[in-house]
């Protein structure tokens, strides 16, 4: 086994840290029925060899991060479809140990550890609003308070954790009120590390409608965040969204942003926007403002990110 390099010492090193891809959607692009309340979740239940195949994928293409299965995985979500509490958790923690079975499998196949760090795994917790299944993480307003929302994350916090993963992905975060729970929670369990990423309107504010700014700079302050940024969020606007982030905080920054379409919740379909093949050249910019962890998000797959790697000239 190769020495494990810090995640913060590779974010010291500032160089780009390719990240993986969407999960959801890719999964859907191989023939998995999604329209379910537990989206990628689903695939805990019914094919978790698919899950694993598409982490091995995302190595391959050239992802230094897996995200796990686990952004719409919920105790409420799985007891909904007749779970026990020990069969809900044994489920989200095996979305890590997936990721970690494809990060094995990539690193022990001769040749590929060349010019590769060992991959990381980053355990994804997604929003409250994953949870509805009705496009809350694109909108906010959940209508509860910081301490409902800390003790709703608290249990699959406190599992994922369990199983060791690198960082916590807190992503597609809508509101300043989801963020404050999740740093207060990040307190009660000192060893962890994460980022936060927020979805965004525009190039200047979250989902919720807030500035974006100012919660970036909520975030400054807690030393278990290791970087933040946006996710889930059309590519035209993370440049600016970069720049307001890097005016109020000096940790990494991370962008991974979809397609540019946009989810319709009421339909179950994606719609409109600016659907282009890849990124282009817009990751250098992003670097150039700091991000230091890049990849995409829903709509986007392996190309993408076989495309940004080489546009680093990582390998």
């Amino acid at each position: 086994m190769p020495r494990k390099m810090d995640i913060e010492e590779l974010l010291r090193q500032k160089r780009p840290i390719i990240l993986d891809g969407a999960l959801a959607t890719e999964l859907e692009a191989r023939g998995a029925n999604l329209n379910d309340p537990l989206w990628s979740a689903r695939m805990l239940l019914e094919q978790p060899a698919m899950i694993r195949q598409v982490h091995l994928d995302y190595f391959l293409a050239g992802a230094d991060v897996a995200t796990t299965a686990s952004y719409q995985a919920s105790f409420e979500g799985f007891q909904r479809r007749g779970l026990a509490l020990q069969d809900a958790r044994a489920l989200m923690q095996l979305s890590v140990e997936l990721a970690m079975e494809a990060r094995e499998q990539f690193w022990a196949t001769p040749g590929n550890q060349a010019g590769r760090i060992f991959p990381l795994i980053a355990a994804s917790i997604g929003p409250y609003g994953a949870f509805l299944a009705d496009g809350s993480e694109y909108k906010g307003r959940y209508g509860l308070t910081i301490p409902e929302l800390l003790g709703w994350h608290r249990p699959r916090m406190e599992a994922l954790l369990k199983t060791g993963p690198d960082i916590l992905a807190c992503e597609t975060i809508p509101c300043p009120e989801e963020a404050e729970a999740l740093l207060r929670l990040l307190e009660e369990f000192p060893e962890a590390r994460a980022w936060i990423s927020f979805s965004c309107r525009d190039g200047r504010h979250i989902s919720q409608g807030e500035l974006f700014r100012d919660v970036v700079e909520i975030v400054d302050g807690a030393a278990q965040v290791l970087a933040v940024g946006v996710n889930c969020t059309a590519p035209r606007y993370i440049s600016s969204l970069l720049e307001e982030a890097r005016a109020v905080t000096e940790k990494p920054l991370v962008a991974y942003p979809n397609s540019g379409e946009r989810w319709d919740a009421a339909r179950h379909c994606w719609v409109e926007g600016e659907r282009e093949d890849g990124f282009g050249t817009l990751p250098l910019a992003w670097h150039a403002h700091g991000a230091c962890l890049l990849g995409g998000c829903c709509r986007t797959g392996p190309e993408d990110v076989r495309a940004l790697r080489a546009l680093f000239e990582l390998n």
